[in-house]
């Protein structure tokens, strides 16, 4: 379900345009677990495509009592932002058809990119990283690699940060440009730790330099009174903007990607 997709000349922003345009629903997105509505938006003669998921579609979750999906999407945008490494396509908070909720530029899928794969070997193939076996059928089991990508591995430091209790497969669009995106943040920003994802291949090993080099402005921008900080007011508690802060130190003082740890999945289910 995609329509062409026309993004705003610099004179109007995708922001502005996310934020302020008319809202028209197309049709809806079924394979979605909450409400999610495929959309067009127009303001001032642009328009582009776009995902409208109303808060009031949403479903409870035990385990994230605090805030809505709609909100921790926002959030993951906005920390994705002040990295610098543009992961998260343009998000915002805005009023809608069915009420408030987030609305996102729709990103239109390159065709060809692998950056998944099940093999029959024991250990990943050149260019490849190692995220546990899965079985495949007839009690047979088969090695499930990621790339090992650049565009990877930024956004498992993104997703250690957010605390992304669901980074699938499903979840990365290769896009125009090289360009990679990640979605679907509604389940981040806990104060447990719920790290679930399938870019474990660099589960212990030292973060890159730039990684420390980003992970330190985050630092920075979160404290008390930082930019980061205030835009995340209102969208997550201030309990999980004390606990992003504590993922970022902890993250710089290990200097190294985080494990898996023992009291939660460490693999969504289903992967893809």
């Amino acid at each position: 379900m995609s329509a062409p997709e026309r993004i705003p000349p610099r004179s109007v922003t995708t922001a502005d345009l996310l934020a302020h345009g008319e809202l028209t629903v197309r049709g809806r997105i079924r394979e979605a677990s909450n409400a999610a509505l495929f959309c067009t938006v127009a303001y001032e003669g642009q328009e582009a495509s776009c995902v409208y998921k109303p808060v009031a579609g949403e479903r409870p979750l035990w385990d994230f009592p605090d805030g809505t999906l709609a909100g921790r999407e926002v959030a993951a945008y906005e920390v994705s932002e002040a990295t610098g490494w543009q992961l998260v396509p343009p998000t915002v908070l805005r009023d809608g058809p069915y009420g408030e909720g987030m609305c996102q530029l729709w990103i239109d899928v390159v065709p060809g990119a692998e950056l998944l794969a099940l093999v029959e070997d024991e250990e990943p193939g050149p260019g490849w990283k190692a995220i546990g076996l899965a079985e495949v059928g007839e009690g047979r089991t088969a090695l499930l690699v990621h790339a090992d990508d650049e565009r990877l591995r930024r956004l498992a430091v993104l997703d250690a940060v957010i605390n992304n209790a669901d980074r699938k497969g499903g979840h990365l669009l290769p896009a125009e440009g090289g360009r990679l995106y990640g979605i679907d943040h509604g389940v981040t920003f806990n104060v447990d730790d719920k790290l679930r994802t399938l870019l474990w291949g660099w589960a212990g090993e030292p973060l890159t330099d730039e990684a420390v080099r980003v992970l330190r402005t985050l630092k920075e921008t979160l404290e008390d009174g930082g930019a980061l900080a205030g835009r995340l007011a209102g969208l997550i508690t201030p309990a999980e903007i004390d606990a992003t802060r504590a993922r970022v130190d902890t993250l710089l003082a290990s200097g190294r990607h985080p494990e898996p740890g023992g009291e939660w999945p460490a693999i969504p289910w289903p992967p893809v």
